[in-house]
């Protein structure tokens, strides 16, 4: 064996004795540091008291920094108008009263203990929505050796949210938590926050809301309580309302049911199914406004989808009444008045015309012209000489009976052809007031959805 593998070998001999030779002296080390940590914590709050503000000079302003993370969206109580969330809370300060020398003490320059040890700022927040007492969090914090103080707490805050639904559902909401001093004006606690916005690092996403950030702005009033200012900071959520669900379940459907309302001047006359496809559409507007008012909170304005919801109601409403009065026009029978003159030259002409409204086998575009039949009249007596056959007064007095009847029967002919054609005008009248209502509802629907789905955008 060669001296190569003889120095191998003895490698692993050494670092194992050497472990096991300062292996007793660890427990020793450990206990060394403990019992440091002890005597500092002895010296430390010898004399200390948490009820003063830790500040070598009373009439100095103690500097708080103020850190929030967004972590979860409780919950939204629009109904209520209060906003749940889960926050992480930080704040720092120097204690001037918790400091030493690291070199004392064996080069521990931090520890970490109970949090109620030491003197903690009274900072609540101000817009708070809970009726129980403000709990503060048993966690500890970190002690540095110049007096830093650094305390970590999580807090579920329950705070007043004015909720506007204008604009339901495609709203945004601005919820503002503002966090201050209950009882230090600002020239005994400073709050200010650390960095311009709350962490948005570790947030959970929720299924409602879109998080578009959260802004912190510091400010400083003056109550009418007191005198002196108190500083605050004013952390605002800014929300935006995921719309998808809403519109899948309550926009869409009643999109479509609105545009299938215009539709009923579409259905013939004769099939009695046109004012039931009107208070069908309507009955349906009015299931989905009742499901809509029990999820929409109630509010001073009417949400957007609200005003949607009304207008279309109202709009099939008065096409409704419009295809009643249309039919009374359709069914008006032989006996009816002629169509005025002024109605006959727009509607049946001009209107006609341009809305493609025509007879069977008529060319689109070319209005039917007026028709006018001459009524036959018997013939004057003793005009001109006999004809036919018989010579005799007595077979010319038959004659002119036989033509009185023709007469009378051709008048009778032609008074009912004059009513029937009176009763297809009112028809035909009919059909150019369904059309042309037919373009203006089926647009004004088209209209008003589009608006409203743009919103979604």
């Amino acid at each position: 064996m060669g001296p190569g593998s003889h120095h191998l070998s003895l490698g692993p001999s050494v670092s194992s004795l050497g472990l096991l030779l300062l292996f007793p002296l660890l427990p020793e080390c450990l206990g060394a540091e403990g019992r440091l940590a002890h005597k500092l914590f002895r010296d430390l709050f010898a004399n200390y008291t948490s009820a003063l503000r830790p500040v070598a000079d009373t009439d100095q302003a103690l500097n708080v920094t103020l850190e929030v993370t967004l972590s979860q969206i409780i919950d939204m109580d629009e109904r209520n108008q209060v906003l749940t969330l889960y926050l992480w809370i930080r704040q720092e300060w120097t204690d001037a009263y918790l400091r030493w020398d690291p070199d004392t003490y064996g080069g521990l320059d931090a520890i970490r203990i109970p949090s109620s040890l030491v003197w903690r700022p009274d900072i609540v927040l101000y817009n708070k929505a809970d009726a129980q007492a403000p709990a503060s969090a048993s966690t500890n914090v970190v002690l540095r050796h110049d007096g830093a103080v650094r305390w970590d707490a999580p807090a579920i805050t329950r705070s007043s949210c004015r909720v506007d639904v204008s604009a339901f559902p495609f709203d945004a909401q601005r919820c503002g938590l503002t966090f201050g001093s209950w009882t230090h004006g600002g020239h005994q606690l400073d709050v200010r926050p650390r960095g311009t916005a709350a962490s948005l690092a570790d947030f959970v996403e929720n299924v409602e809301w879109r998080v578009l950030g959260m802004p912190a702005r510091r400010r400083v009033l003056t109550y009418g309580c007191c005198s002196e200012p108190y500083p605050d900071v004013t952390f605002t959520l800014l929300l935006r309302r995921r719309a998808a669900a809403y519109v899948c379940n309550l926009l869409l459907p009643c999109v479509l049911i609105s545009l299938l309302a215009p539709l009923a001047f579409h259905l013939p006359a004769d099939s009695g199914e046109k004012v039931s496809l009107g208070v069908t559409v309507l009955l349906a507007l009015t299931v989905f406004q009742l499901i809509l008012a029990e999820s929409m909170p109630p509010a001073e304005s009417v949400p957007l989808i609200g005003k949607y919801y009304m207008a279309t109601m109202t709009m099939v409403t008065f096409s409704t009444a419009l295809t009643i009065l249309i039919m009374n026009l359709h069914y008006c029978g032989p006996s009816a008045r002629p169509v005025p003159a002024w109605a006959r030259a727009l509607l049946l002409g001009r209107l006609a015309q341009g809305l493609c409204v025509r007879e069977r086998g008529e060319p689109c575009g070319q209005s039917r012209p007026p028709e006018s039949s001459p009524i036959p009249q018997p013939p004057d007596r003793g005009t001109g000489p006999p004809t036919g056959p018989c010579q005799e007064p007595r077979c010319l007095c038959r004659q002119e009976a036989l033509l009185h009847h023709v007469a009378t029967i051709a008048n009778a002919f032609h008074s009912h052809r004059a009513a029937q054609r009176r009763h297809e005008d009112w028809k035909r009248l009919a059909r150019v007031m369904d059309r042309f209502f037919l373009g203006i509802f089926f647009s004004m629907a088209l209209v008003m959805s589009l608006l409203v789905l743009v919103q979604a955008l």
